[in-house]
């Protein structure tokens, strides 16, 4: 069984690029930084996992995610091996995205706390949203 869950923050923008053959396939590279649960000093450690998306995932993940954003990713686990210029087997790890899920709003990611009243109408309380609008239309589905 392989199944990979992450919750975390985008470390650097997603990267999209576009495979050059018949039918061209979005390919989106992306690193979430995803806090450890435990320090032995009391500092916050992070571990940075490169994940790939295909597709339509990858277009949705490069235009509605930025450096930051709070993300959830499901995926299976990839090792890759590949020779470098000098001819050198090096070798890839990555998270091959099935899922990926909006954690937070573009409005909660700048607002710290619970209980804000954030820009666009909604109240947020211990990580949950109630919407007091109907602008639904940036959602991506």
């Amino acid at each position: 069984m392989n199944i990979t869950i992450l919750m975390g923050r985008l470390a650097r923008n997603p990267e999209l690029r576009y495979t050059q053959s018949g039918e061209p396939m979005a390919v989106c590279r992306f690193t979430v930084a995803v806090n450890r649960s435990f320090a032995k000093d009391g500092d916050i450690k992070a571990d940075f996992i490169n994940c790939v998306a295909f597709g339509k995932k990858g277009e949705v993940v490069n235009q509605y995610f930025h450096k930051g954003s709070r993300i959830g990713v499901e995926g299976r686990l990839q090792v890759s091996q590949y020779k470098d210029k000098d001819g050198n087997n090096r070798y890839s790890t990555d998270v091959i995205v099935n899922e990926v899920e909006f954690i937070d709003t573009k409005a909660e990611s700048g607002a710290a706390g619970t209980g804000i009243n954030n820009q666009a109408g909604q109240t947020t309380t211990n990580g949950f949203s109630i919407s007091n609008a109907d602008d639904d239309e940036d959602l991506p589905f």
